[in-house]
């Protein structure tokens, strides 16, 4: 039996960020997960300059023989529209990085323990210790294992009555002097609704790969919703005419629709498994490495007694964080009858100003909430 201070079950961006703060507190940390490391991972994959000074990440080392995208504008539209809205930057707002390179320098700078290529069996308590696979113990467990978390099962039971986000993905090199993906500027990445708003495709340039996705609240909808769209990006000569690749796809949990549990006694959950992406974009990097930030500030707080009250300042810390946001889809879902809001969206998305400063700037940078700087 292994005895360790945190069991962090999950080695993505959350649990990763949590061990690493946790490691610099001098805690003894193992990450488990099914995985091997590097891994595919279905994401856009981008992250903002707050990312950058949450993990306090040096850029200079980060970039050797890794990718890292400067993007300095978006384009804005519909799927099946011509007008779209350019929007431009002085300088960069979010940076392209591929999730097999980023997960692996997040899980290797923690200086964890890794028991990679691990599922979890089993999860009981045993006194003051949770013990895992009957292998692994600890006062701690961290919740960080993304939708099918099996922390979060434990903690929540069934899912239904969540509000889930399914998403389908492709990413692979390309030869920059193809003439079919020439159109493709690497400084712009193009994000196109749906008519009914409940989903968007995106179609960006991370150096040398091209990496397109969709994501959609109805998952019965999404395979001829990322059918339309790829349809779309062909006949604007974003991608080439029959070409043909292995699209992956993911689900996980928006940060509103029903509420989560997200504390137990002597248990945390952390991004995804918290269900804390934003509703707006679906994006899920900055939810998950802020409460894996804020996760591992609280269990250093109460290290010598994990006990629940303790441990409820994480959930308070989270809501004030994350509270319970609105996007796009909220938006027209709520705020404006459902025919209303189907002329009212696609006006908006063709107004420059609501597209820089309330699409983009709020529900997609998030340029106004600052940095944690949690870590010391």
């Amino acid at each position: 039996m292994e005895t360790y201070d945190v069991i962090i079950v999950g080695g993505g961006p959350a649990g990763s960020t949590c061990a690493w703060a946790l490691r610099r507190a001098g805690l003894d940390v193992v990450v488990i997960d099914r995985a091997t490391f590097p891994r595919d991972k279905v994401c856009a994959g981008w992250i903002t300059p707050h990312v950058v000074m949450d993990l306090r990440l040096d850029v200079q080392e980060y970039r050797q023989g890794r990718t890292f995208q400067p993007f300095t504008g978006f384009r804005v539209g519909l799927i099946g529209g011509r007008a779209d809205v350019d929007t431009a930057y002085e300088a960069p707002v979010s940076f392209g990085i591929r999730r097999c390179e980023f997960d692996q320098y997040l899980l290797q700078r923690s200086l964890a323990r890794l028991r990679l290529g691990t599922p979890i069996s089993s999860l009981r308590r045993d006194g003051l210790f949770w013990v895992v696979n009957d292998c692994f113990k600890a006062r701690m467990l961290v919740g960080a294992g993304g939708h099918f978390c099996p922390v979060a099962a434990l903690l929540n039971g069934s899912t239904d009555g969540a509000a889930l986000v399914v998403a389908q993905e492709a990413e692979f090199a390309i030869d920059p002097r193809e003439v079919s993906f020439s159109t493709t500027v690497p400084e712009r990445p193009e994000l196109y609704f749906s008519r009914t708003l409940n989903g968007y495709g995106w179609c960006l340039r991370k150096e040398n790969y091209l990496n397109i996705g969709f994501g959609h609240l109805d998952r019965h909808r999404l395979p001829s919703a990322v059918a339309e769209f790829s349809a779309f990006l062909e006949a604007r000569g974003r991608i080439p005419r029959d070409a043909s690749w292995r699209w992956k796809g993911h689900a996980y949990f928006l940060s509103e629709g029903r509420r989560r549990r997200v504390v137990d006694d002597r248990v945390l959950l952390i991004g995804d498994a918290a269900g804390l992406a934003y509703p707006h974009s679906g994006e899920g990097i900055r939810p998950a490495v802020e409460s894996g930030l804020i996760a591992a500030s609280t269990i250093v707080e109460a290290h010598r007694g994990h006990t629940r009250d303790p441990l409820r300042l994480y959930e308070v810390r989270l809501r004030e964080r994350f509270g319970r946001r609105h996007g796009l889809s909220s938006f027209v879902s709520q705020a404006v009858p459902s025919q209303l809001g189907r002329v009212l969206g696609p006006l908006l998305l063709r107004t420059p100003l609501f597209v820089r400063h309330v699409l983009l700037d709020r529900w997609f940078l998030h340029t106004h909430e600052p940095a944690l700087a949690l870590v010391a």
